[in-house]
């Protein structure tokens, strides 16, 4: 189990988690440990099953980036897209697994790539973002070696259908159902008009390139800055890694429309 300690909320949710898992074979990320007064380990380094995580989106990315096990969210935070288990639910949500009642999710990721090295794989999207605020930078975006965009922007966002609901969604792309097998490209703060959001197919190679080098940064689903100085050749395509949720059935639909139009958790 991994949470998010740094939150009132996370810290008494997980002790509800634990709790609930009495008796079970737990194995607990070295942060959660230490309130538990228990031992820890590294999120890299747990062997588990089932990877529990007590927080945000932001604490399931992490999970996800880190350790290859399935994830089951349980909600710390105020959306909570990607949680399953409400916050007031989180003994029934426990039970119900332990019964085995739930199917498995499974998500594309993309795959980014610096000058051929890998970095971190996403599960909702990769960011080039200009260095310094209210600095824009002049890009070209190519998809299968055609120039498909060229704009001034703050940044370039690819997304996968999983992130079509988060970053990408606040700089106008659409909504993808997780089922379609595509990647969106999103300019942030386009200069012109002309640059729109573009869903283009999943087997899709994707190059992003600066016209004049100038300091970047790329971010993978918010986690680890890794600083650029422009001149870096960067690809991004689809990861044949799989992000595996945790899943109680809810459909794709219902739950944007619990959290994203009445804000229930």
């Amino acid at each position: 189990m991994t949470a998010n300690v740094g939150i009132p909320v996370g810290r008494k949710l997980a002790k509800e988690a634990y709790k609930a898992l009495k008796g079970q074979d737990l194995v607990l990320e070295k942060e959660i440990a230490k309130v538990l007064g228990q031992k820890g380990h590294g999120i890299e380094d747990m062997d588990v099953d089932i990877m529990i995580a007590v927080g945000g989106d932001g604490t399931i990315l992490r999970a996800l980036q880190k350790n290859r096990a399935p994830v089951l969210g349980i909600n710390a935070g105020d959306l909570g897209f990607l949680t399953e288990i409400p916050c007031n639910e989180v003994k029934q949500g426990i039970e119900r697994v332990l019964r085995g009642d739930y199917i498995l999710d499974e998500r594309t990721k993309l795959k980014s790539t610096i000058n051929g090295k890998r970095v971190q794989d996403a599960t909702n999207e990769a960011v080039v973002h200009t260095a310094h605020i209210a600095k824009i930078r002049h890009f070209k975006v190519y998809v299968d070696d055609e120039l498909a965009i060229e704009v001034k922007a703050d940044g370039i966002i690819i997304a996968t259908p999983t992130g079509s609901t988060c970053y990408a969604m606040s700089v106008g792309a659409p909504m993808l159902d997780p089922r379609i097998e595509g990647l969106i490209i999103a300019p942030m703060a386009p200069f012109k008009f002309a640059g729109r959001p573009t869903v283009v197919p999943a087997k899709s190679d994707i190059r992003v390139e600066m016209v004049h080098p100038k300091p970047c940064v790329l971010v993978c689903d918010g986690q680890e800055e890794i600083k650029l100085s422009g001149s870096e050749k960067l690809d991004f395509t689809v990861s044949e890694e799989k992000a595996r949720f945790i899943s109680f059935g809810r459909s794709f639909y219902t739950k944007a429309r619990m959290k994203l139009m009445d804000g229930t958790c």
